[in-house]
């Protein structure tokens, strides 16, 4: 199985009040796994909003959403080893999403789009470092976060970091 090595992207995760939209990824990087939608930043895209939105309309199906409603909360690098012993660091820029329009259907990408309550997230179906996380995010707190990551993304190396930060500092990043 051949790994794959991402640089820069995007997770959006569409949210209510009180639920949060998930998939099952079913591609690369977290396959069989609940997640977010997102994907890799590119050249081609006009800025890294735009590619959240881009990636979420290719793998949702469907479901968009404008700007104005895209938050941007977290950015996260994740060190990842490969099983070869190389490492790469990807750096991701999370959003939550606050008003969408259409609806998320499965993809060849991400398959049985489900709301979960918040606080009945499937912790032990997400990728390893996501339940550290992931719950600051739907939090509505902004973040800095570092994550290591053995090969394949199945393993974490060393405890999930998280450093609190204004939005404006998270934006300098």
């Amino acid at each position: 199985m051949d790994e794959k090595v991402l640089l820069a992207a995007t997770l959006v995760y569409p949210v209510t009040e009180t639920h949060v939209l998930l998939a099952i990824k079913q591609k690369k990087i977290g396959r069989g796994c609940w997640n977010g939608y997102g994907g890799g930043i590119e050249p081609s895209d006009v800025d890294i909003p735009s590619a959240a939105l881009r990636e979420l309309a290719e793998e949702s199906g469907g479901l968009t959403g404008t700007v104005d409603a895209l938050h941007h909360v977290a950015v996260v690098d994740f060190h990842n080893r490969k099983a070869d012993g190389e490492c790469f660091t990807c750096r991701v820029h999370i959003f939550l999403l606050t008003r969408h329009i259409g609806t998320a259907t499965s993809t060849p990408e991400m398959v049985d789009p489900t709301w979960f309550a918040k606080e009945e997230l499937p912790l032990g179906k997400l990728m390893p470092a996501d339940p550290f996380w992931l719950p600051h995010v739907l939090a509505g707190e902004t973040f800095y976060a570092e994550a290591w990551y053995g090969p394949f993304q199945l393993t974490l190396e060393q405890p999930v970091r998280i450093q609190l930060m204004t939005p404006e500092a998270l934006h300098r990043l």
